[in-house]
């Protein structure tokens, strides 16, 4: 008995020091796979460089090249922002003014709307906002303007007309030239319906013009009508009537980034209608999609499965699970994709899970991103040693089978590791760029030290680098810091300092003197102009317009009132450049009927909570003070 006993734990402390060791991947051996997966992404890089430039994409087993998206050097777009995260500035510079002089969208052919959307728009905004990291002159007005956020803005504008639909939501094809085709299908998958705000948000937001944002959320809002009783989409929408052509619901192939952009752009915009969205879609997705952490393809009406199957695309979804703070779901996911990667060495587009065979005609694997991306996500969320591992074992299985003389080839067959002549160009966005990510600790893109890059702009001051990125579905990383130095309510905040610099008294603003009345000075009236009394009805006029839009549109806010503040102001420029908040409500006259006690703004500068009608800012004859602002408590 003490000998079994003995043995016992003999076996038990080995196997403990075995996994230990397993779990063992120090910062020595990051840097070699860090280092290996960058030799990985520059030989595919130069083979496209050259062999294929100026085509779309690389085929490596011929060593020539193809247009396949829109014939504008595809695979060079999409891997731009990838060479700074691997911290090759002189090429990135080179590439940067390549496609400043060169790129060319007035061409006479047809594009997926989704995948110009993702690969270009993204891939041209991703690298205008690291334009900094290059040590290179900045454009002027940058990051508000430049030339690859023109170009990123006339590619934009290319695909717009896919939208004018009696939905709003977008055809899949436009030709670049023409707008949409003559006699175009109006059926659409639901993620080339929905997987736009984030890069058109980002677009508004740098340009001042809010089409961008409000066609991409039109768009979403249509969608998210048409969900069935039980919350879930079907796959294949009619953009025209709403109706729904394929009625399967899942988060693999043509669904998958719906889900993903609900996500994200919840958390980029700060969007609590996003936010409901996704929260009542998890819902559903937890209750009638997942069964045992696979996610199968159900009826959407239903709930009931109707294809038992895992598809590669889905491997992203342990990545969003992880993002919103769920990684024992997403691990146990991660746990089932990974077994199937070490049984092929890759995984296939399709795999029957109860039957635990390969979907025939779906065995290859294109080099695809998904599950690498969900093992960085998961581990910048728990640094768990084993996800390294794994991202290891995915290398070295790209390495071994995929790698030719000219380049990476997509595998045809995960049970023969035969080959494809195609590297398609998400391989450079995507593939290499999370794996080189996931064994980089100290890369900028996750860094969250606390500190920040700082750029003098024409704007003002800029903050930048402070680790609040967020990757599109191509991983093109939006830098979201870089926003806000061209939103509304910072270039409102610039033109009061500028405007109204000589009239500011902040003694009288923040009530720290009752003399302060008879300091301020005094607005000078032209000779043939009334001086307005106290009594007056008085029209403001209105504010200059910020970018394309006037402020009262920017700052069009709905939140209960029970959450607001009061602030007496003259104008809604001097409103944000006070509080830094957009009014929920602005009046630019004084209410006519006091309820609430009225209160001298030269003595109290905030009034308290109360109802609309029971507020009063008094007017001065020199109009200082001619209306009120709503402070949201909340924000």
């Amino acid at each position: 008995m003490k000998v079994r006993n003995c043995l016992s734990l003999f076996i038990f402390f080995a196997c403990c020091a075995l996994v230990s060791s397993f779990l063992q991947f120090d910062r020595g051996k990051r840097k070699i796979y860090r280092e290996r997966v960058q030799k990985m992404f520059y030989h595919a890089y130069d083979s496209y460089l050259l062999n294929a430039f100026p085509f779309d994409e690389l085929r490596p087993l011929t060593c020539d090249g193809v247009d396949t998206w829109g014939s504008y050097s595809l695979t060079l777009i999409d891997a731009l922002d990838t060479l700074i995260v691997m911290g090759n500035k002189s090429e990135f510079r080179r590439v940067v003014k390549h496609l400043e002089t060169s790129l060319n969208f007035d061409k006479d052919v047809n594009v997926s709307v989704f995948e110009t959307n993702i690969r270009v728009v993204g891939g041209l905004l991703a690298a205008h906002l690291m334009l900094h990291r290059a040590d290179s002159p900045l454009p002027t007005g940058w990051p508000c303007n430049g030339p690859l956020l023109t170009l990123a803005e006339e590619i934009a504008q290319k695909i717009l007309p896919a939208f004018k639909t009696n939905t709003g939501m977008p055809f899949g094809t436009v030709n670049l030239r023409k707008g949409v085709p003559s006699g175009e299908t109006p059926i659409t998958c639901t993620a080339g319906v929905a997987t736009y705000i984030l890069e058109f948000g980002v677009l508004s937001r740098l340009t001042g013009d809010p089409v961008y944002e409000e066609t991409a959320l039109q768009a979403l809002r249509s969608l998210w009508l048409t969900r069935t009783r039980i919350g879930l989409v079907g796959n294949h929408i009619d953009v025209q009537t709403g109706e729904w052509k394929a009625l399967d619901a899942g988060i693999g192939a043509g669904v998958d980034s719906y889900y993903e952009y609900l996500a994200k752009g919840a958390s980029a915009f700060q969007n609590t209608e996003l936010l409901s969205m996704l929260i009542e879609s998890v819902t559903a997705i937890f209750k009638h999609v997942n069964h045992d952490d696979w996610y199968f393809w159900v009826s959407s009406s239903a709930g009931h499965i109707t294809m038992a199957i895992f598809q590669s695309l889905e491997a992203f979804w342990p990545g969003v699970l992880a993002s919103g703070g769920h990684a024992d779901p997403a691990y146990r996911s991660i746990m089932h994709y990974m077994n199937i990667w070490r049984h092929y060495g890759f995984t296939p587009e399709f795999f029957e899970v109860m039957k635990s065979t390969i979907v025939k005609g779906r065995e290859g694997y294109p080099l695809r991103p998904e599950l690498i991306e969900s093992l960085y996500h998961l581990y910048r969320v728990t640094k768990d040693p084993m996800l390294l591992h794994f991202g290891a074992q995915i290398f070295e299985s790209i390495e071994s089978i995929s790698r030719v003389p000219c380049g990476y080839a997509t595998v045809k067959n995960v049970e023969t590791h035969s080959l494809e002549n195609r590297m398609e160009s998400f391989f450079l966005a995507e593939t290499t760029k999370y794996l080189y990510l996931l064994f980089d600790d100290d890369n900028f893109v996750h860094y969250d030290s606390g500190t920040a890059d700082i750029i003098e702009t024409a704007h003002g001051e800029c903050v930048l680098s402070s680790g609040n990125f967020i990757f599109n579905t191509e991983a093109h990383p939006f830098d979201l810091a870089g926003l806000d130095c061209c939103s509304a309510d910072k270039q409102a905040a610039n033109a009061f300092i500028t405007s109204f610099q000589s009239r500011i008294d902040f003694p009288f603003l923040f009530g720290l003197t009752k003399d302060a009345e008879s300091l301020r000075p005094k607005r000078v009236y032209q000779a043939d102009e009334p001086v307005l009394s106290r009594n007056s009805t008085i029209n403001t006029p209105k504010d200059p317009p910020i970018g394309k839009r006037s402020l009262e549109e920017w700052c069009n806010c709905d939140i209960p009132l029970a959450d607001y503040a009061r602030v007496c102001v003259r104008n809604l420029t001097e409103w944000l450049f006070l509080t830094g908040k957009c009014p929920a409500v602005f009046c630019a006259d004084p209410v006519a009927t006091v309820v609430h006690p009225v209160f001298s703004p030269a003595q109290y500068d905030e009034i308290p909570l109360g109802s609309p009608d029971m507020l009063t800012c008094t007017v001065t004859d020199d109009n200082d003070f001619v209306g009120y602002g709503e402070i949201n408590l909340r924000a």
